[in-house]
């Protein structure tokens, strides 16, 4: 069933439920226009808080410990928030550009109520996911955007958050042959939905679905990929589906205990850092690497290339796993843990605030809230890694937040953090 023309439609708590899962059905996700489409995205916030809660609770009662780590779990949901705030400012470049070749270049139009369009998208998208995230393994430059998400030396629903800043940047031309023929507003839809499914499948309380383990990408499926056995390497890309990677020959089966993260750790909790290291890695080798043909090779093949050779490098080359792998961990005191937590939340609080006022903002204003998330996210960082100099840069941040609020360009929805400025 379509809807009338006008602005983003309202969802139930039940149809937002069903979009994680890829479960709502053409009637009810069919619409005429883009400015239609709802953000799925943003309204799954809530209940990305209720699941992260529930693995929690899971992973106590099965194991006795829990899902997740206080450092990587802020970590994770630091890069995630970071990765989003490009599209306070601008509108998506997935659909900018789409919308761009829909509008000048299409060949045919097909119906946008028909459920026949609905899942050639499903396909479609999940492809054109698969090959971009194949190439995003395979080509460094690409690499080094991707690897954020795989920066978590934890597997779980924190780490479906980790996402990158600039691989938005890079994925949109993938998407564009689509645009010849599938109106911008089905695309719109099965965008969001191909990204939400991949939230559930970050987690270890989950263990085999039976049959579905055939066709759709699942829990075990992905833990593989996050991998950095070397059985695990470049494998079980698919986004939705996990037929591609049988067709294509890229699926591997979990076997032995997956041990997670990069081959070479990162082991940074500041989300500036993880994002720009890769390319400062690259940049650096490029200069160091003899050759014309060579420095476009940094570039263009495999993380694991060099000089003589092959394209994606030696697997020999691949680290051995021994089962003794201890994850980045600082001791830091259990009451800035504590103080971590709180004034995270509360930056929480700020940016989804910042998501539900950005149209009645001033650009002046919009940019100062993002600066002022973006110093929080990296002080944050810095103190999980108990870094010498992270008191100052925290001070730094409490007094540029209790300026910022004083002058109304900060606003909470605590009302106790809001009684307590005013006093």
């Amino acid at each position: 069933m379509g809807s009338e023309a006008g602005g983003p439609r309202a969802t139930a708590p039940g149809q937002q439920l069903r979009a994680l899962f890829y479960a709502l059905p053409p009637g009810e996700s069919a619409f005429r226009t883009v400015e239609e489409v709802p953000d799925y995205v943003e309204k799954s916030i809530p209940f990305f808080i209720a699941f992260i809660g529930l693995e929690f609770a899971v992973s106590w009662v099965q194991k006795h410990k829990l899902s997740g780590r206080i450092n990587d779990g802020i970590s994770s949901l630091s890069l995630g928030i970071l990765s989003r705030l490009p599209d306070v400012l601008f509108r998506s470049v997935d659909l900018i550009s789409y919308i761009y070749v829909w509008n000048n270049y299409r060949l045919i139009e097909l119906p946008w109520d028909s459920p026949w369009t609905w899942y050639l998208t499903l396909l479609g998208v999940d492809f054109v996911y698969y090959c971009f995230h194949r190439i995003s393994h395979e080509v460094n430059i690409l690499w080094a955007a991707h690897q954020v998400h795989h920066s978590s030396e934890d597997y779980n629903l924190f780490t479906a958050l980790r996402q990158s800043v600039l691989q938005k940047y890079t994925s949109w031309i993938f998407n564009l042959p689509m645009a010849l023929f599938i109106p911008p507003s089905v695309f719109a839809v099965h965008l969001q939905f191909n990204l939400l499914y991949q939230f559930w499948i970050h987690t270890e309380v989950i263990t085999n679905l039976g049959p579905l383990e055939w066709i759709l990408n699942t829990p075990s499926h992905h833990r593989v990929h996050h991998g950095r056995n070397p059985y695990c390497i470049d494998k079980n890309y698919g986004g939705t589906l996990i037929i591609w990677d049988r067709i294509f020959g890229t699926f591997e089966a979990e076997d032995a205990k997956v041990v997670y993260g990069l081959t070479h750790p990162v082991n940074s909790f500041d989300p500036i850092m993880l994002q720009l290291r890769p390319l400062a890695h690259i940049w650096n080798t490029f200069w160091a690497t003899p050759g014309f043909c060579n420095k476009l090779s940094v570039i263009f093949k495999g993380p694991g290339w060099g000089p003589g050779k092959p394209r994606l490098g030696l697997p020999e080359e691949i680290p051995v796993i021994t089962g003794k792998e201890v994850p980045f961990n600082p001791s830091v005191p259990a009451y800035l843990n504590c103080y971590a937590v709180v004034h995270f939340a509360v930056i929480m609080d700020l940016y989804t605030e910042l998501l539900g006022t950005v149209t009645m903002l001033s650009q002046g204003t919009i940019l100062l809230r993002i600066g002022f998330i973006i110093l929080s996210l990296t002080s944050f960082g810095l103190l999980m890694e108990n870094r010498p100099k992270a008191g100052i840069v925290e001070i730094i941040r409490c007094l540029v937040f209790i300026g910022v609020y004083k002058l109304g360009y900060l606003r909470s929805q605590f009302s106790t953090l809001g009684y307590t400025y005013e006093l």
